[in-house]
């Protein structure tokens, strides 16, 4: 292994555990880590701020949590590979648990939301209908299953039966 550092960290992602390994750059203001999971499919993406770091997608938010942490100048993801260059004279420390904590959603002693309190956070117009305005469901349907699936799913099985 040589003068690589290596740590290994359980993550949580979808339930499954994501091994992360920290490695040296080629220099002392790079950073590597290495994951078994792939975080852009086959793209790169480069972020030298957190302003261009937008979105849901995984490299996003490792780069914004990156450059919320004070220290690192850019950060390019490929695939499963995180390389972070760092600002003059900062330290790495801390940002192996921004990538450990990646898909960690709820950590101990965190309370989920109540219904309650996720349907107050929706946009009016996403909320659904109060009272009986909400169309009844079809006879054998399960009204938490939103209409357009099952109306998807009549139309795979004529396409099905037509065959």
């Amino acid at each position: 292994m040589g003068e690589a550092q290596w740590r290994l960290t359980n993550l949580r992602h979808m339930g499954q555990p994501v091994a992360v390994e920290q490695k040296p750059g080629g220099t002392s203001t790079i950073v590597r880590f290495e994951t078994n999971r792939s975080l852009t499919g086959m793209g790169h993406e480069t972020f030298t701020s957190a302003a261009e770091a937008k979105g849901p997608r995984p490299a996003a938010v490792i780069a914004r949590r990156f450059f919320e942490a004070g220290h690192v100048a850019s950060v390019h993801v490929y695939g499963n590979i995180i390389t972070a260059s760092l600002e003059p004279g900062a330290s790495q420390s801390g940002l192996n648990d921004i990538v450990r904590d990646l898909y960690q959603y709820w950590k101990p002693g965190m309370v989920p939301p109540t219904l309650e309190e996720l349907l107050a956070q929706m946009p009016a117009e996403a909320a659904p209908a109060a009272g009986g305005d909400a169309p009844a469901a079809v006879a054998g349907e399960d009204p938490r299953v939103p209409a357009h699936l099952f109306e998807r799913s009549r139309a795979a099985r004529a396409r099905w039966a037509a065959k």
